[in-house]
């Protein structure tokens, strides 16, 4: 049995996947009217959005760490907090420019 490696397409296509789910749930937690760019949110803000955006998309729901680190690599900024603060212990800020991008994403997405 072949073990994927870091380079594998398959890999690769699944962090695309992380993010583009990513970007999906940022841009509809917008579109319910909620306030993103630059604003520190606790990661259980958002995974309504993530739960909604994996149904929608009909794949997994990211856990966490997946959920992290696809925000990371879009540009978000994460912080750890002690794990006794919260149950998903992280705190996100959304730059401007990347709460723009995840709305138009997702109104591209939801406008035929």
């Amino acid at each position: 049995m072949e073990q994927p490696t870091f380079f594998d397409q398959t890999t690769r296509s699944g962090a695309a996947d992380a993010e583009r789910l990513v970007l999906h749930a940022l841009g509809e937690f917008q579109a319910r009217g909620k306030i993103l760019a630059e604003r520190e949110l606790p990661l259980d803000r958002l995974r309504g959005a993530l739960r909604r955006a994996a149904d929608s998309f009909a794949v997994e729901e990211l856990d966490d760490e997946r959920a992290v680190a696809a925000l990371g690599s879009l540009g978000a900024v994460v912080r750890r907090v002690p794990a006794f603060v919260a149950k998903h212990p992280f705190r996100v800020v959304v730059p401007a420019t990347l709460a723009a991008q995840a709305l138009r994403f997702y109104e591209e997405k939801v406008t035929p």
